[in-house]
């Protein structure tokens, strides 16, 4: 394992991993006083319109197969130090223990990261466990290939294929209006996957959603953003790269000349559920990059499984926990509650890592190489100047911008009738979006397994807008006391769900509330986050670093680390501790089996399109499509 040594007590740079532990406060109220959610139906449409215009369908792509856990790796004698026990730290710590190289992981907080459930303080009662919350409600779509195989090597008891067993596909799923608009509620089709049932009631309801919007969504402007699809879709790699990189979402789309309706559901919804950032700002190729996964997804095209996938328990229950134990049986050890200050420099090499242990003691960690598996806006304080100085890459980290992205749980003691699936609350300030948990997790029943027998339903929310004012106090939510966030968000969604004549959220139902530990001093004029998420202004895929860097024992991995997805997302923290791990591999000349890095799906009948416009795009002309 890493070597520890003591230190005196010079003061570092401190800095936390982007994680949570399970400390926090009680923030239920007492007297009953996320994660991303997939692409927007009317753009999904659309997409998948323009697609059928490029090409026929083709058969679905299968599933890859399961590969089983290396048990009993021989061991190499050299010995890794991962820093940062979130997706990305277990993922490395994962595929450099099967190939036996001695592994430590440290953590400031609790494994898991931003993907881990935590309990509410202070909630359990009658040998129950405590009610389960979590930074923001797991969402693992079929477009994800990496995170997947990963899962399938975990072990869990009872399941052939591990913990990927564990995920289930909700049947629908619902675009929330609010100011007396039919909410829009779809399935989710898939082979083999039965679709909610509907009421006659729920069929008006829905009819009726779909007219309101055809109605109020010109067809000239439906035609206009089907074209962009497919300006987008038919787009070479350089174009996408050196124009559409540059290029704001809501002016490829030409938002602002649209219809309020356009852009709520064309630019915001999509820019804001699918990569958390603002329209006005996303970068076009990360946005259609996902559109376009998505909408291949729900074709059936180079799917791992259904476009929405959830975990049937919570997330530790399903998966966090169950990797911990088959890690630890691979010879991973894990320093919990120790906190990374700073990666000295040497050399030509780390010389070492100056951490803080539980008991606030200065240590350096030595090891033969150094995986960084921080979030970005934590791991970039942990660079020292020979560091940066040694790889200028590290340097440009320093224009990658993160924003908040943050979840709170809604605990209810009657379970409401909502949709069976994700949520959108797409008219919301706060852009919510919510799922039902208690539905999903069939091996619980939650008043008998989690806090005090009376709240039977956890409303898990993710807020993606914390800078606009809301509805009830005029304030941000950052503005906003946690009090006034819960208050904030509770009326927001009712606000979406309870205005077309049903009441579906009351207050009498309302058992309790818990806010994400990582946000702080909220209400005052320095509120923290933890736990941002990074997001995607034009020119960020510019900044994004390799895994491998310039120095020779020394690696990143992390959601900001440039990988064939694109996105801040559970599979590019994967994806990038795998890239990371084989460019060790190959600086140790090892013989072992490289992991294995799989990039998104390519649909083959759009590559003669490419071709074309790469041609075009090189002599200087639009794409072929492009009606500007």
């Amino acid at each position: 394992m890493a070597r520890t040594d003591s230190t005196d007590s010079t003061d570092g740079t401190d800095s936390t991993d982007g994680t949570d532990g399970t400390d926090g406060t009680d923030n239920r109220n007492g007297a009953g006083s996320s994660r991303r959610t997939f692409i927007a139906g009317a753009g999904a449409a659309a997409t998948a319109g323009a697609l059928g215009a490029a090409g026929a369908l083709a058969a679905p792509a299968q599933a890859a197969p399961a590969r089983a856990g290396r048990a009993a790796p021989e061991a190499t004698g050299r010995r890794v130090a991962v820093l940062g026990g979130g997706v990305a730290g277990l993922t490395a710590a994962h595929e450099l223990a099967e190939r036996g190289y001695a592994v430590t992981v440290y953590e400031r907080r609790a494994l898991g990261g931003k993907a881990r459930s935590m309990d509410v303080p202070g909630s359990a009662r009658g040998g129950r466990r405590p009610l389960p919350a979590e930074h923001g409600f797991r969402f693992i779509p079929g477009i994800y290939h990496n995170l997947p195989d990963t899962m399938r090597r975990i072990p869990f008891p009872g399941n052939a294929h591990g913990v990927w067993d564990n995920l289930v596909a909700p049947p629908e799923m619902m675009f929330a209006r609010a100011g007396g608009r039919e909410d829009l509620r779809a399935p989710i089709p898939w082979p083999g996957h039965s679709a909610a049932g509907l009421t006659p009631d729920e069929v008006r309801r829905a009819l009726t959603g779909f007219l309101q919007s055809l109605v109020r969504l010109p067809v000239h402007e439906s035609a206009y953003f089907a074209d962009r699809v497919l300006v987008f879709l038919t787009s070479c790699d350089e174009r996408r790269n050196e124009v559409w990189e540059h290029t704001p979402w809501w002016q490829f789309v030409r938002a602002a000349q649209m219809s309020n309706e356009y852009q709520r559901i064309l630019a915001v919804g999509i820019t804001r559920n699918i990569v958390a950032t603002k329209a006005e700002e996303a970068s076009t190729r990360t946005v259609g990059t996902l559109g376009e996964a998505f909408v291949l997804n729900a074709l059936g095209r180079g799917a791992d499984g259904p476009p929405d996938r959830i975990l049937n328990l919570p997330t530790n229950e399903a998966w966090i926990d169950p990797w911990e134990a088959h890690l630890r049986s691979l010879g991973v050890e894990f320093k919990l509650g120790w906190t990374v200050q700073e990666v000295q420099y040497g050399s030509g090499r780390v010389s070492g890592v100056a951490v803080l242990d539980p008991a606030g003691a200065r240590q350096t960690v030595t090891a033969d190489h150094y995986v960084s598996a921080l979030p970005v806006e934590h791991a970039r304080r942990t660079w020292s100047a020979g560091l940066r100085a040694a790889d200028p890459m590290l340097g440009r980290c320093d224009l990658l911008q993160t924003d908040w992205m943050t979840g709170i749980q809604f605990y209810l003691t009657e379970r409401a009738p909502l949709v069976h699936g994700h949520l959108n609350c797409i008219d919301s300030p706060w852009s919510l979006t919510a799922i039902q948990q208690a539905e999903h997790w069939p091996a619980r029943d939650f008043p008998a397994h989690y806090g005090d027998g009376v709240a039977v339903d956890c409303l898990s929310v993710d807020v993606s807008d914390w800078d606009k004012p809301g509805i009830l106090y005029g304030k941000t939510a950052k503005q906003c006391t946690r009090e006034e966030v819960a208050r904030e968000v509770w009326s927001q969604l009712k606000a979406s769900l309870n205005d077309t004549g049903k009441t579906l959220l009351t207050d009498r139902t309302l058992h309790s509330w818990f806010l994400d530990p990582g946000v702080d001093g909220l209400g005052t004029p320095n509120p923290t986050n933890q736990d941002q998420l990074l997001i995607h202004p034009t020119g960020t895929f510019h900044n994004r670093p390799s895994a491998d860097t310039r120095v020779p024992n020394f690696f990143l991995s992390g959601d900001y680390v440039a990988v064939d997805i694109d996105l801040a997302t559970m599979e590019g923290a994967n994806a990038s501790a795998r890239a990371a791990v084989n460019a060790l591999l190959d600086r140790d000349g090892s013989a072992a089996q490289r992991c294995a890095v799989l990039p998104m799906y390519r649909a083959p009948e759009l590559e003669s399109f490419k071709r074309h416009d790469l041609w075009r795009h090189r002599l200087g002309l639009r794409n072929a499509f492009d009606l500007g």
